[in-house]
């Protein structure tokens, strides 16, 4: 009975160890790794790889075998990841300081020369800042401070992405965009001189726009008033005594119905001015 028992034990030690060295020799991938497996400090393969394009759940992922204590599976982000930007002062080309702040998208697409050349994705972000400052301060020294408030704006970012992907591809990485956050002046006198060149030149731009509408006006009221008279002139042409009559009605009206006056005005009645009183 005790031989029996103890076979019985050494059976579950046994099963037990089978498990753990099944266990060892599998990994899971998930689709949003992509793992290199190193057999003796050498990547000898890519599980899970990225590729363009590629149909999501058909990519490897899932469990891997490996030989365990002689492979290392070496994980790598396949997402799409940042690296961020200290927020640095750029001179323009027109000699203005910018505070300007940016970011780069990028992802890594040969993980074994990443493997090899910087071993993480930590390390390739920490490569790829110092030179994305490079490149973003030699691109817009180039370039006005104006020209970063017009569509050329984005013909400056896919010239810094181009020249940042280029240095990205010598760790196995891709650019995919670079942007950025703000582009603002630095405070204090720099920034409140700008802020007064632009109230400047709004009001100055104002004040054009008031005058031109002031000598539109101008213009629109005397044709109105010489087509007024031109009407007026070919109306009354045809019946002169009527015109006498309507001219001697408003002087009457101006002349007698002025409101708030005292002014007394005497007339004798065979006068000429009161002529349209007595008449024909």
């Amino acid at each position: 009975m005790e031989t029996l028992l103890l076979q019985y034990k050494r059976g579950l030690i046994g099963a037990a160890i089978a498990l753990v060295a099944l266990l060892s020799c599998l990994i899971v991938v998930p689709e949003t790794q992509q793992v290199v497996i190193v057999r003796l400090g050498q990547p000898v393969r890519v599980v899970n790889r990225y590729t363009p394009h590629g149909d999501f759940g058909r990519s490897g992922a899932g469990l891997v075998w490996r030989l365990p204590f002689f492979e290392q599976a070496v994980r790598i982000d396949r997402r799409v990841l940042d690296v961020d930007m200290e927020r640095q002062q750029v001179t323009s080309l027109d000699q203005r300081r910018l505070e300007v702040d940016a970011y780069a998208r990028f992802r890594v697409i040969d993980p074994i020369k990443m493997y090899e050349t910087a071993g993480t994705v930590d390390r390739v972000a920490q490569q790829l800042q110092p030179i994305l400052n490079s490149v973003l301060r030699q691109e817009l020294g180039n370039r006005t401070f104006a020209s970063l408030l017009t569509p050329e704006r984005g013909e400056a970012m896919a010239r810094i992405r181009e020249g940042l992907d280029r240095e990205a591809r010598e760790y196995g990485a891709q650019v995919i965009d670079v942007r950025i956050k703000r582009a603002d002046l630095p405070d204090g006198t720099p920034l409140e001189s700008a802020f007064a060149r632009m109230a400047t030149a709004r009001a100055q731009e104002a004040a054009t726009i008031a005058a031109q509408g002031q000598k539109n006006a101008q213009i629109i009221r005397a044709q109105a008033e010489a087509e007024a008279a031109r009407i007026y002139a070919a109306s009354f042409g045809k019946d002169p005594e009527f015109y006498d009559f309507y001219r001697a009605m408003q002087s009457y009206d101006y002349t007698f119905t002025q409101k708030g006056s005292n002014t007394s005005i005497i007339l004798s009645p065979d006068n000429r001015y009161l002529k349209q009183f007595r008449g024909p």
